[in-house]
């Protein structure tokens, strides 16, 4: 499907942003892991499902008891290894099952579709080998599909890089607690990316009743022989990544948008999308239920560290385009390996429209835009989170984006939200 977005006089009105694809995810693997729990409004996007699905596989019953409520009876320890899994075109369900699939005593094949296919895996891969599991991916990076012959990890002190993704620390320590004896999961390269996620993943563990210390960004003592409790009620927070695509286009044209946001203690790599829209110039009116934003607003460039949170590329970089300076954005290497290449696919289609983008391994600097042209066809090389920053931009300009399906797997609604709030779009 192709979506075709014309310049809007303005947007107007309240929205309650989604809720949180990451938290819901964790949510429902670790959920399932226990006894029981109830999981509060869910993110319903592709990826959540893809979770979903794959915990039921692993034996755990999931089921909507009412309006967005979820009722998940673990499997309590005793953990249903099929012979094949497939997270579909879920990178974190694929990343934190690889490593629970690798207590399997039996044959099992992992898989998965569309752009994870080509994503690597090797680092958590190569420490599961030396976990003592008989596993191993395909080709040099380790992609899917990945074959396990026998599980069995040998509990003990872990080193894994943490350069690529933080998504692998996070799966041993959803695993740890379940070995025979105690680990100490240490970090190791010249940087950790995204140190919040892994955060967020303890903080949900921790609602199970799992014991794990952090000694320092870098090293986690995790005892070995838990047992999973359930979650009681956990409410899912909204996503402050997902709703920076609705405080951007609130702040590119005429608007007033008010954004439903809780404030919380919850940890959300993304929450920085407010201190960064600050930095950028834009004015917040904050309180303790919503958030909300007039334009046009005037937007200043600068350099912004994103390398916590990376997800937040796409939509800075839209807004960069109408800085009154360049921008850079470095700390960000690990997105040549996401959905698609978000740095130098991301250049590629700002390129067409005019923009002069300069690209490095772990950089981008986005120049404002003299002129911008209209009717061009954008691609988001199937990644959801540049589809919807085209769509923020379309608002400005008239264009065209191709395979707009592929925000399901973060944002189902959104192309409905911005259509509420005045947006001109069509979808054909």
């Amino acid at each position: 499907m192709k979506l075709f977005v014309w310049p809007s006089s303005c947007l107007r009105g309240k929205m309650i942003p989604p809720p949180s694809k990451s938290y819901s995810i964790r949510a429902f693997i670790v959920a399932s892991l226990g006894t029981k729990s109830l999981i509060a409004n869910p993110s319903l996007s592709d990826d959540v499902k893809a979770a979903i699905s794959c915990c039921k596989n692993l034996g755990a019953s999931i089921k909507k008891i009412r309006n967005n409520i979820w009722q998940v009876e673990g499997v309590k320890g005793k953990i249903n290894f099929p012979k094949v899994l497939n997270t579909k075109e879920s990178g974190t369900t694929l990343r934190f099952l690889i490593s629970l699939a690798a207590l399997s005593s039996g044959k099992m094949i992992i898989n998965a579709e569309g752009t994870l296919r080509s994503r690597p895996n090797k680092p958590l891969i190569s420490v599961l080998r030396k976990m003592s599991a008989q596993i191993k991916g395909s080709g040099k990076t380790e992609t899917v599909p990945i074959f396990i012959n026998r599980g069995g990890l040998k509990p003990g002190r872990i080193k894994i890089d943490g350069t690529l993704s933080s998504q692998f620390i996070s799966s041993l320590l959803i695993t740890a607690p379940l070995l025979n004896g105690n680990s100490v999961i240490e970090v190791v390269g010249d940087y950790l990316v995204s140190a919040p996620y892994i955060d967020m993943t303890v903080s949900v563990l921790k609602l199970a009743g799992i014991k794990i210390k952090k000694r320092n960004i870098r090293t986690y003592e995790i005892k070995g022989r838990q047992r999973y409790g359930g979650l009681k009620t956990f409410k899912v927070p909204v996503d402050y990544g997902l709703s920076g695509f609705l405080m951007a286009a609130a702040s590119l044209i005429k608007s007033d948008v008010i954004l439903e946001i809780a404030k919380d203690n919850l940890v959300q790599a993304d929450k920085k999308i407010v201190v960064l829209l600050k930095r950028m110039g834009i004015k917040l009116n904050i309180s303790n239920q919503a958030v909300r934003i007039k334009g046009p607003q005037r937007i200043k460039g600068g350099d912004f560290d994103c390398s916590d949170c990376p997800d937040l590329v796409p939509v800075l970089g839209i807004l960069a385009l109408f800085g009154n300076k360049p921008s850079r954005f470095y700390g960000i290497g690990h997105l040549h390996a996401k959905e698609s290449d978000r740095i130098s696919d991301f250049a590629k289609e700002l390129i067409k429209l005019g923009a002069k983008v300069q690209e490095s391994q772990d950089e981008m600097t986005i120049l404002p835009i003299k002129s911008i042209r209209s009717g061009c066809m954008l691609d988001p090389h199937k990644d959801h989170r540049l589809a919807m920053a085209f769509a923020i931009l379309g608002l400005k300009t008239s264009l065209a984006i191709r395979d707009i399906q592929c925000i399901s797997k973060s944002y189902p609604g959104f192309l409905q939200d911005l259509k509420k709030l005045g947006a001109n779009l069509r979808v054909a």
